[in-house]
């Protein structure tokens, strides 16, 4: 609806521009305690509360994914300390061990956001950690295939909820212009796992033979009890949302609402559990891009992670030299993931920053293939690092970005992730031991899929832009009873409603005020 029609709706003759719309309907249509548009949070200021919800939220969130990723990849690791010969299976066998992983751990995202939503983060996220990281360390105590295949499963099952409920949890919590560096910061830890996992392996495989147990299997058990330890600690560190945060005071937790509606969020205050806004998600052409876009990213990220070892093993290293080159690959990525996410929350322009890292990863897997030189196939380990981790934060954010209301976006956020997460048992099978050293038929792959990421970038990128610019040209505009609905030229299917909170509260992010994150 225009400008003059929020004006007319609210009474207030001065707003012009998307922002300030917003902000003056949110002064008569927001669910909280009207008491957040009065003088009881003036005296807080916005710039320490953030930086007290970072110092609570961020830290502890990223150790659980650092754990996490380092439970699911450590394999990788473990491989290099004869875990194939010691279990009696072949080449074939171990790809599909890593590949079963994958299964539940995708088709459980968007229940599992589900459950996050209508339980406590504190309870759930925690109990999905210390069940984990028991299956972890069984997986040390196996003796064939059949129980690192199955050990393989059920650590993908608990793991499932992790990833996808941290990002929704977060969105939860900081503006649109805030999320995608805390985004990038929780991401970060698995290249901080990734470095981590190669000195930690290296370190652990001093005790082979120990308790009559090969290194590999140690590798496993130590990083699952670390698992047990750290969920049972985060029942009581997590904090729920942000209505019921123990850390904040009554008057911060009004606040932490009443900023992230005027940002737009309009839903940051309550909602109520509606099937419609699950099927809003699953009809949403934003969702299904997005579901390609992140697997253009997640499938090679899955590839480079496991199979990073190998490949600098395969350039003449042995096995702890080849852990501990990883690390310094690790590092430079952490570094520039952040670097991204500073730079896309500050310009806003997540899309341009996600095509320029595809087109780096390109440019690195291309280098890999043709390279003939152990030192430049090193160098284009790196870029590969650059042009793959930064992507990931960077998506999730700029779909979360794009999907206005609670429900909705924890369930757009598990399709987007669980989708992009089965993707991975594809790449996990891509670089298969007869390939070696070269690898041509696993970087074919991870450039195939990188290629279906650019493109979707583009695509998201070319409709958001003409959505928003359909929205400024009024195309999109309600039609509220009392304020509008004797103007001539509105379109009947843009919907009729008796005020603009119900078009906000039942049309979310497709709302005619609602602008759209390029």
């Amino acid at each position: 609806m225009s400008s003059e029609d929020i004006k007319r709706a609210t009474g207030s003759s001065t707003p012009t521009s998307d922002d300030e719309k917003a902000r003056t309907v949110l002064a008569d249509t927001s669910p909280v305690s009207p008491s957040i548009n009065g003088d009881n949070t003036d005296a807080i200021d916005d710039k320490k509360l953030v930086r007290k919800i970072d110092l609570v939220l961020i830290p502890w969130l990223s150790l659980l994914y650092l754990v996490a990723f380092l439970d699911r990849s450590s394999i990788g690791n473990a491989k290099l300390y004869n875990l194939e010969a010691d279990l009696h299976i072949t080449d074939t066998q171990y790809l599909i061990c890593l590949s079963i992983f994958f299964i539940p751990y995708a088709l459980l995202d968007v229940p599992s956001n589900i459950f996050l939503k209508r339980l406590r983060p504190s309870i759930w996220l925690s109990s999905i950690m210390l069940l984990w990281g028991i299956m972890m360390a069984v997986q040390g105590l196996v003796h064939d295939f059949g129980g690192l295949f199955a050990m393989r499963w059920m650590l993908g099952t608990f793991e499932a909820g992790l990833f996808p409920g941290v990002n929704y949890y977060l969105s939860c919590w900081y503006k649109r212009s805030e999320f995608g560096l805390r985004a990038a910061l929780f991401f970060s830890a698995a290249t901080v796992s990734g470095a981590f996992g190669g000195l930690l392996a290296a370190a652990i495989s001093k005790m082979d033979g120990i308790g009559g147990k090969p290194a590999w299997a140690w590798i496993f058990i130590l990083e699952g009890l670390l698992s047990v330890v750290v969920g049972a600690i985060s029942f009581f560190v997590i904090q729920d949302f942000p209505d019921t945060a123990r850390f904040l005071s009554d008057k911060e937790r009004v606040a932490v609402i009443t900023r992230l509606q005027n940002d737009g969020m309009f839903s940051a205050g309550g909602e109520e559990a509606r099937w419609k806004y699950i099927w809003d998600s699953v009809i949403d052409w934003k969702t299904w891009v997005g579901m390609i876009l992140y697997t253009g990213a997640n499938g090679p990220l899955y590839g480079f992670a496991l199979f990073l070892p190998s490949i600098i093993n395969q350039l003449g290293f042995q096995a702890t030299p080849a852990n501990l080159l990883t690390v310094p690959v690790y590092v430079l990525a952490c570094i520039w993931t952040c670097t991204v996410g500073f730079l896309a929350d500050r310009y806003g322009r997540r899309g341009y920053f996600t095509i320029g890292c595809f087109s780096l990863g390109v440019v690195a897997y291309i280098i890999l293939i043709f390279s003939r030189s152990a030192a430049l196939s090193y160098f284009a380990v790196y870029l590969a690092a650059c042009g793959i981790y930064p992507l990931i934060p960077n998506i999730i954010a700029w779909v979360s970005n794009n999907v206005e209301g609670t429900y909705k976006r924890s369930v757009s956020l598990g399709w987007v992730i669980g989708f992009g997460n089965i993707n991975g048992a594809a790449t996990s099978n891509a670089y298969r031991a007869k390939d070696a050293p070269r690898y041509i038929l696993g970087h074919g792959i991870v450039i195939l899929y990188i290629g279906c990421g650019f493109i979707a970038a583009n695509i998201m990128l070319f409709f958001l832009r003409r959505e928003n610019a359909a929205r400024a040209r009024g195309e999109r505009d309600e039609i509220v009873v009392g304020v509008n609905d004797s103007e001539p030229g509105l379109n009947k299917k843009n919907g009729t409603y008796q005020s603009v909170e119900e078009a906000i509260r039942d049309k979310g992010d497709k709302w005619s005020g609602y602008k759209y994150t390029l």
